[in-house]
């Protein structure tokens, strides 16, 4: 009689789960912003995209900090952020006034949706360039996905800083909808900040920690009027990026005139691709 030998599983360090831990607790926040807008409370639903969106930048850094990456982290967070911030802005920008157009409303909010995703989908996909100069990981290739939630909703904001909530608004923001997902999936030259230093000099340490306590104090304070400034300044930093990029480019065929320039080119969606480890993956923005 042969007895089945029960498998055993290896164990797993809690260092890899927490930053998985994270990602799930950023997902949660994304689906209960999906509910909250469906119950009109859009002002409780904007904050947990923007909970959303700081766990994002958190777990990444986590799991490199503890050593805990992995292939199936790496998954998750894709998963997580589509839902975060492609689903979850969508249904709320329907939800608040793009309803009022009836199916163009609604194709509006499937065309972000669906953007995200793909542009998600690129940076999963996208291989590494041996030959690609340092600088060249400085910039992104199109809007990031949680960049592009947070960005999108500017209409709400505004609507809660005293803008009337019109016809004219609620088209405006399908064409606002549909530009914020163009940035999405083009080839535009965004900075990603990868590359600014992430140590601080001993005089830095307290004025750091002043302006961060200062940053979540106005973000509690005056939510509206921060997300406001801070999408506009941001939407208003993007041409910046492109001459950057375009500046580097250019000093980079300077010094070496026989070198190829960089690419920003778009690798195929499906068929034939090598996916790039999850210790080389940027820290969470996608």
């Amino acid at each position: 009689m042969l007895r089945l030998r029960r498998r055993r599983f290896r164990r797993i360090p809690v260092r890899i789960l927490l930053p998985n831990l994270v990602t799930i607790l950023a997902l949660c926040a994304g689906l209960t912003a999906i509910r909250l807008a469906f119950e009109d409370r859009y002002g409780l639903a904007l904050a947990a995209i923007v909970f959303a969106a700081i766990l994002d930048a958190i777990d990444g850094r986590l799991a490199r900090l503890l050593k805990g990456t992995s292939r199936f982290g790496a998954e998750l967070d894709s998963l997580s952020d589509f839902v975060n911030f492609g689903v979850a802005p969508a249904l709320i920008l329907y939800f608040w006034g793009l309803h009022n157009l009836k199916s163009a409303g609604w194709i509006a909010a499937m065309v972000f949706a669906i953007c995200a995703g793909l542009r998600l989908a690129r940076f999963n996909v996208m291989l590494d360039d041996p030959d690609q100069p340092l600088w060249a990981s400085n910039f992104f290739v199109g809007m990031p996905a949680p960049a592009g939630a947070i960005t999108v909703l500017l209409p709400i904001y505004a609507s809660f800083l005293g803008l009337p909530h019109s016809a004219v608004l609620t088209w405006l923001t399908l064409v606002y909808t549909l530009g914020i997902a163009w940035l999405m999936v083009s080839r535009l030259p965004v900075f990603s900040g990868k590359r600014v230093g992430t140590r601080v000099t001993p005089e830095l340490v307290g004025p750091l920690i002043i302006f961060v306590v200062l940053c979540f104090a106005l973000l509690f304070a005056y939510p509206w009027v921060l997300l406001t400034a801070g999408t506009i300044a941001y939407l208003a930093s993007l041409p910046f990026g492109y001459v950057s990029y375009r500046g580097y480019e250019r000093r980079s065929r300077e010094n070496n005139p026989e070198a190829p320039p960089p690419a920003m080119h778009s690798p195929p969606i499906a068929g034939g691709y090598s996916r790039p480890d999850a210790d080389d993956r940027p820290p969470r923005l996608n």
